[in-house]
């Protein structure tokens, strides 16, 4: 699958826990991200939001001077999320989870294996 926008690590992806009306556009997904997550809209950070039958995903994001909302409706099938804690009003996930989402792939059978993470020196 390839997109507009691209999926990096650069960026935190923010999936929002409840369901989502997926008629809502650029400003009433800001209001979401501003009112119920606290959460500055313009600092580059992605925002998901699914339907309750999990069939349609939005993305937003703030990129070069605008907004940037990117929309998939499955023909067939449902989104898998990951598990939430149930307190939580939304869930960093990571580019790999949201390309894994967006690819149908399920999440539950995901293993990492372990690799080399270069410790920083604290001091």
């Amino acid at each position: 699958m390839s997109s507009m926008i691209a999926l990096t690590d650069q960026r935190s992806y923010h999936l929002y826990r409840k369901e989502t009306d997926m008629r809502k556009g650029f400003n009433l997904l800001c209001g979401i991200v501003a009112n119920e997550l606290g959460r500055p809209v313009t600092d580059g950070n992605a925002f998901i939001f699914i339907n309750k039958p999990r069939t349609h995903l939005k993305l937003l994001v703030y990129e070069q001077g605008g907004f940037t909302i990117f929309y998939r409706r499955l023909e067939k099938g449902a989104f898998e999320v990951p598990a939430f804690n149930l307190d939580a009003k939304s869930m960093r996930i990571s580019a790999n989870q949201l390309n894994f989402i967006l690819q149908g792939v399920s999440l539950q059978s995901i293993k990492y294996r372990k690799r080399y993470q270069h410790q920083q020196a604290v001091g």
